[in-house]
């Protein structure tokens, strides 16, 4: 395993170390609010100073953009994508769904990816060109051939309403061709599970580049498609994503594409 995939499992085992002790004690937890509808504890914090604790540890002059503490450093070259928590809202009210997100981007591309889930001690791995992995088992995507009975997963915007009724739309648009269809509140492990052929397929508006930046090369590696809802690759600017295995995936944009190309194309 490259060293770099190997510094980012240990900083996501370390920071799902911290993880799993607060939820014993999640009565004492400091919450504040940082937009409407999102939420920071100091559990957030503290999981992701354990993993820039470790990187830097390791690599002094890389980067890293934290979903807390924003930009440290200005590497051009290497620069760690991590997100600490993602499914804080899941946590501090006890719903055992949420992840650790890691990613190295080197030179502008993706090379590698953790996404750690301790609850279930679940360990997605990736690195560009090597494929997909779940506890060191290979990962594919779904097989499914067609929306019907498919599963697809998303996230109802909770945050920012602009769109909401666009996407309102596309939801009452899928609803009766899909199986089924879950918001379960943890972006990364729905990208996740897209690759590990657990969902079909998955989209949502406006998520952030940590959100997201490791389950892209997931399913990349796992043999999965995504694009922004033009059918671009912008998704890594607008966080616009429709992702799935390749049927499902061209299926899912050819009915976003026409309520929310617009908007991957204005970005």
């Amino acid at each position: 395993m490259h060293p770099l995939s190997n510094i980012a499992i240990t900083a996501a085992r370390a920071a799902g170390n911290v993880i799993l002790q607060g939820m014993n004690q999640l009565d004492r937890l400091t919450i504040e609010t940082k937009h409407h509808n999102d939420f920071v504890s100091n559990i957030d914090r503290a999981a992701e100073q354990e993993i820039i604790e470790i990187i830097h540890k390791a690599y002094p002059d890389h980067a890293i953009l934290g979903e807390e503490s924003g930009q440290l450093g200005d590497s051009s070259e290497v620069t760690w994508i991590i997100d600490p928590l993602d499914g804080t809202s899941n946590y501090i009210r006890g719903v055992p769904h949420f992840a650790v997100s890691i990613a190295v981007r080197e030179n502008g591309i993706i090379r590698h990816a953790v996404i750690f889930d301790p609850i279930r001690d679940e360990l997605f791995t990736a690195s560009r060109g090597q494929g997909a992995r779940l506890n060191n088992q290979r990962l594919r995507v779904s097989t499914r051939r067609e929306l019907g009975g498919s599963m697809i997963a998303t996230g109802i915007p909770s945050r920012d309403f602009t769109h909401l009724q666009p996407y309102l739309q596309v939801l009452n648009k899928l609803i009766p061709q899909v199986g089924d269809i879950r918001r379960n509140g943890a972006a990364a492990l729905d990208l996740a599970y897209v690759a590990a052929g657990r969902f079909d397929g998955f989209w949502e508006i406006g998520l952030q580049l940590w959100d997201f930046a490791a389950g892209v090369l997931l399913i990349k590696e796992a043999g999965g498609l995504i694009s922004d809802f033009a059918g671009g690759e912008d998704y890594l600017t607008t966080g616009d994503i429709v992702t799935g295995n390749p049927r499902v995936f061209k299926a899912l944009l050819q009915r976003i594409q026409p309520v929310l190309g617009a908007l991957s194309t204005v970005a």
